[in-house]
């Protein structure tokens, strides 16, 4: 099923990010551009990602620098923010 309709990404897009260590609605549009045009996508994102345990999240949490294995700026090509997806990310 589509998640995000202006990029064509698919739920087991968004799960393969979330696999390789996206926790937040920020790191998958930073990985694929979802929630980065119309926004409407962002709540879904959110229910994809649910409450379960972020390793990046937990790092962070315990004060250790967290990466991903890619840059999130250079993945999505300096795409341009989306209030939704930050706002999302505050939540």
């Amino acid at each position: 099923m589509y998640v995000c309709s202006c990029f064509g990404i698919t739920e087991t897009q968004v799960r393969e990010h979330v696999g390789t260590g996206a926790c937040t609605p920020r790191q998958i549009a930073g990985a694929c551009k979802a929630g980065t045009d119309c926004g409407s996508c962002v709540r879904r994102i959110q229910a994809l990602l649910g409450r379960g345990a972020c390793p990046q999240r937990e790092l962070v949490d315990q004060g250790e620098p967290a990466a991903l294995t890619a840059d999130p700026v250079a993945a999505a090509g300096a795409a341009r923010p989306v209030a939704g997806v930050l706002a999302a990310d505050a939540a």
